[in-house]
């Protein structure tokens, strides 16, 4: 057998990497992770948990209005600080990225703190290093992509907006993935006059129409100025700001534009080209159910191979690839339907299985209920909010294939359907449950009446 210094090394520290890492070491294997950057990956650096933090200031916004309604009286208006809501969370980041060090040395993974280049197909090159390895885990993520138009070296990207020296007043967004509306909802619920540019006609492709639709309009609702069939034409820097150009000779004034528009995988000089790794045609990797590349001893996961861009899914990715390669038992492959996710705009999406558009072209006859309504907290508070319930259901096996949520705790409703969706219950099932009252949730099990077919 040949002698390798690690029989496992992976290249990135996020959650698959750190996963893989850990539960590969378990099994007896002796593992290494190089990461040049921060431990815990884009999620915990700059995704999911700093957004959500910035969602959670950002509700505060709505909560100061609505708290009149039930006799609350501020003394004064609230004012925001930026500044607080930054530095605090850069010390939450600190500590999480502590606690990530913490499970790889408890788990016996030597940690390199360098970004790693293939040389070959067993080898790595770090910090001038040459280690080698039976097998390379690449776990590298993605990276911001920026559209090169004049003026664009004054945009920021989705790595660098959480930590703006000062709070922008005025704020665009270009894009019209979740990321962009996300922080088009951000930004205006701490007060900033909000735009948002996006190309097409509506954002967030590939989410269910009526959802997109229903977002749109609450958001716009909230304050957010929306600018659909548009893109930037040119930025110019001025006196007090930024002038943005649009391609339907719109000119905006702004303190920051950021450019959300989209991530690609981070491989740039990581070396795979010369190994000949086969890429999709999307620039991500090609792996089989093993996540083994065309070059069997490079695996990979995560963002890099093009399934779906969530932490959830690099970690089960993770657990499947361990089992793989080093259980005792061959798992099947992981299966990518009908894994749920969530937009933290506002207000929140969650969504699991098909939309409505993707249940018709599969079963073709549908049944659709839905229920749109003012919720109960808004009778007191005198905000006109609405939340949007959806089920999509095959129709010749009674089967809910589909559930769609918009409205506060979108995501921890849609998280608990979720598992209903994957177990195939039926509407029956649904119609079945006595609802918890009273709820927004409950209307998921009391929508009776056929919204259409």
């Amino acid at each position: 057998m040949a002698n390798y210094d690690y029989d496992l090394f992976v290249i990135g520290a996020g959650s698959g990497g750190v996963r893989a890492a850990r539960t590969a070491a378990a099994t007896g294997v002796k593992v290494a992770v190089a990461e040049d950057r921060y431990l815990g990956g884009t999620c915990v650096n700059v995704g999911c948990v700093p957004k959500k933090l910035y969602s959670y200031a950002a509700h505060f916004h709505d909560a100061f209005e609505d708290s009149s309604g039930f006799g609350w009286t501020i003394p004064q208006a609230p004012s925001f600080d930026w500044a607080t809501l930054r530095d605090n969370k850069i010390e939450e980041i600190k500590r999480l990225n502590g606690i990530y060090n913490r499970l790889l040395d408890g788990a016996g993974v030597t940690l390199i703190n360098g970004r790693a280049k293939v040389v070959d197909a067993h080898a790595v090159e770090v910090n001038g290093e040459r280690i080698t390895a039976e097998k390379i885990l690449v776990a590298v993520g993605g990276w911001p992509w920026m559209p090169q138009f004049e003026g664009s070296e004054y945009t920021v990207n989705s790595n660098q907006v959480f930590d703006l020296d000062d709070f922008p007043k005025r704020f665009l967004v270009l894009g019209g993935g979740y990321i962009a509306v996300e922080f088009a909802s951000i930004f205006n619920g701490l007060g900033a006059d909000t735009h948002l540019v996006y190309r097409g006609a509506l954002f967030l492709r590939g989410f269910d129409h009526e959802v997109r639709e229903f977002t749109r309009d609450e958001m716009a609702k909230k304050g957010v100025n929306l600018h659909f069939e548009a893109n930037i034409e040119r930025i110019r820097k001025v006196e007090g700001g930024l002038e943005v150009t649009l391609t339907n000779g719109e000119q905006l004034e702004v303190d920051a534009v950021l450019a959300a528009t989209g991530r690609r995988p981070h491989l740039e000089g990581l070396g795979l080209d010369s190994l000949g790794v086969e890429l999709n045609t999307d620039g991500t990797l090609k792996v089989n159910e093993r996540y083994e590349s065309s070059v069997p001893s490079i695996l990979a996961l995560g963002d890099v191979t093009g399934g779906p861009e969530l932490t959830p899914v690099a970690l089960a990715e993770a657990m499947h690839l361990v089992q793989h390669h080093y259980g005792d038992k061959t798992p099947g492959p992981l299966d990518y339907q009908n894994i749920a996710t969530a937009v933290f705009c506002h207000p929140n999406i969650g969504t699991v299985g098909l939309s409505e558009e993707e249940a018709r072209e599969r079963f073709g006859a549908v049944r659709i209920y839905s229920a749109d309504f003012r919720p109960m907290k808004h009778t007191l508070s005198g905000s006109d909010e609405r939340c949007l319930m959806k089920l999509v259901v095959d129709d010749a096996s009674d089967r809910v294939v589909g559930a769609h949520m918009v409205g506060d705790e979108a995501g921890e409703t849609i998280q608990g359907i979720a598992i209903a969706v994957r177990a195939q219950l039926t509407k029956t099932d649904f119609d079945a449950t006595v609802g918890i009252h009273p709820t927004a949730a409950e209307e998921f099990v009391t929508m009776r009446s056929l919204t259409r077919r």
